[in-house]
């Protein structure tokens, strides 16, 4: 892949737009192919160019941001654009590799075009800081939880169980698909179905098949395979 990326800008904002392109000059790597004022032009000019990434607004009209983001399947990386800091996205599904806050600073797009381009180019998106919002569905309401509030991801077919001080919920995400986002100094990944905050464990205990029982804050307790205890176990610097 070459270093220079081709982007695509969607806003309805043109004077947001402008901004941005602007910004965009002083990074070269960032080459803007074509721009969309609304979903549905957006949509036929990514058919059109085939970008390495879009930068693309949240509220607009005629429906969010995040709808187009779903019909694309996760299948180009994108960078969300809002005027809003309590947006939320599920970066897992989304394949979002950040949000920027308007008015977009320009340190902060800096640090984005980093993560675009480093550290293989866009074959491994960037891991996602605890501080990281998502908007997920807890019986019948939606609340915005950090991404550090959760202790457990549960693998579920292709979907995941996750559970937090507020309840448990799901995300429309596998769970190999959210480890690849996950910070591995944070979490780990226990057994074929689950994945833990490091600092939700309360205690471990040995099992008699020689792997280790998790006791998490929640109460709630998780076994940990044999080879996974092993490897935890290093991780920690435990004694063998």
């Amino acid at each position: 892949m070459s270093n220079i990326l081709n982007a695509i800008l969607i806003d309805d904002e043109r004077m947001a737009r402008q901004e941005l392109l602007r910004l965009l000059k002083n990074h070269p790597e960032i080459n803007v192919v074509a721009q969309a004022e609304d979903i549905e032009q957006g949509y036929d000019e990514i058919v059109k160019h085939k970008p390495d990434v879009v930068f693309l607004d949240i509220e607009m009209p005629g429906g969010t941001g995040l709808t187009l983001a779903e019909k694309l399947k996760g299948e180009i990386p994108i960078v969300f654009c809002t005027a809003y800091d309590e947006f939320a996205v599920d970066a897992f599904a989304l394949n979002a590799v950040d949000y920027l806050v308007k008015p977009i600073d320009p340190a902060r797009l800096a640090e984005t075009t980093i993560k675009l381009i480093t550290p293989s180019e866009l074959t491994t998106l960037p891991a996602l800081h605890d501080d990281f919002k998502l908007m997920v569905k807890f019986s019948d309401h939606m609340k915005i939880i950090r991404l550090g509030d959760i202790s457990r991801f549960k693998s579920i077919g292709n979907h995941a169980a996750i559970y937090t001080a507020q309840g448990k919920a799901y995300l429309h995400s596998s769970l190999n698909k959210i480890e690849a986002r996950l910070d591995e100094n944070s979490y780990f990944r226990a057994s074929r179905v689950d994945t833990l905050r490091l600092d939700s464990i309360e205690k471990l205990e040995q099992n008699i098949n020689y792997g280790l029982i998790a006791y998490l804050n929640n109460g709630s307790k998780v076994e940990i395979s044999r080879r996974q205890a092993s490897k935890l176990k290093s991780q920690l610097g435990f004694p063998e």
